[in-house]
């Protein structure tokens, strides 16, 4: 049977010549494509076999004395990951995990004096092995957001409660940024998780960034200049990142609370990338956000007015002439 099967180059060339009609692939192909990724579209690949969970003790029924050494076993207990793209496999320890996550996300929402100093360590290991990943290229390297579904993460019924979680550690009262002061690295891989195909965790990042970005004063300075590589990056090499709306809304909020007048730093930002962000391919998508980021800024000091204006004028002829070539 094989021997009669045409060669793979040949079937590839068939079948992309039979999805073209005038240029333009059949949306019907298209829909077929959508399926295809949502069906196995996890951006987590298993790393070998995975440990089996064990149910611990509930937190509830603990004494106070042994809450703490509890709370900091079960975070270490949901270290451990899951392949979801296989979904027979270890469904009695994904249903642990599920479940403990669940009972940490409660447990920080509900009670006073939980999270203490020596489970900081606990807390952003777990988030970190949960939340950070390499994500790989797209599956459609034409991937249209417009056009076509996300790849959406298979393991999010456990990265979603993580991220909950987070928000949860966030906004407790008990949190005390002097002692997770050391956020640097943290900062970069969350910035660049941006980048997720799947709307809700970048959703969720977004808010955790913003969060973040209040309660750290000391970090505001080097969460603005990790977001200006992101774009310089992105306008310059890549020409695509999943996030840009995400963290424009983000900066948005940002440039608000700008103090007058406006630093030399923030102005040089508004010239030499937000403004070069028009050029970039798939502006429609983040065009609302990227306008709204701008007329802060000129709200905020009129004089820049006139140079930006001038600005967007040689970018608008860039534009041009890159089409006409």
């Amino acid at each position: 049977m094989s021997s009669s099967s045409p060669p793979a180059g040949a079937a590839s060339a068939a079948i992309s010549a039979s999805e073209k009609v005038d240029g333009f692939t059949r949306k019907s192909v298209r829909k077929a494509q959508r399926q295809k990724r949502s069906q196995g579209s996890s951006q987590f690949r298993s790393q070998g076999s995975q440990a089996e969970l064990h149910p611990l003790p509930q937190l509830k029924d603990a004494t106070s004395n042994e809450q703490q050494d509890l709370f900091c076993q079960k975070l270490q207990q949901c270290c451990i990951l899951f392949d979801f793209m296989d979904s027979v496999s270890d469904l009695k320890s994904k249903e642990i995990k599920r479940a403990t996550l669940n009972e940490l996300v409660e447990y920080v929402s509900t009670n006073r004096g939980v999270i203490v100093e020596s489970a900081y360590s606990d807390i952003v290991k777990m988030i970190s092995a949960n939340i950070f990943r390499t994500l790989p290229p797209s599956d459609n390297p034409d991937f249209d957001p417009e056009e076509d579904e996300p790849t959406l993460e298979a393991s999010w019924p456990h990265i979603q409660l993580v991220y909950e979680f987070f928000l949860r550690f966030l906004e407790s009262p008990d949190f005390q940024p002097s002692i997770a002061n050391n956020f640097s690295d943290f900062l970069v891989k969350a910035s660049w998780s941006f980048d997720s195909e799947d709307p809700r965790e970048r959703d969720f990042l977004k808010t955790v960034l913003h969060r973040i970005y209040g309660k750290f004063l000391g970090l505001r300075a080097f969460i603005r200049k990790q977001i200006n590589n992101i774009f310089l990056r992105f306008i310059y090499e890549t020409e695509h990142f999943n996030g840009v709306a995400e963290l424009l809304e983000i900066l948005g909020s940002i440039i608000n609370g700008f103090a007058l007048p406006l630093k030399a730093e923030h102005k040089q930002f508004l010239m030499k990338v937000l403004i070069p962000m028009h050029t970039a391919k798939g502006l429609a998508l983040f065009h609302a956000q990227l306008a709204y980021c701008v007329v802060q800024f000129l709200e905020k000091d009129t004089t820049l007015t006139e140079p930006v204006s001038v600005l967007c004028i040689f970018m608008f002829l860039v534009c041009i002439n890159r089409i006409s070539l």
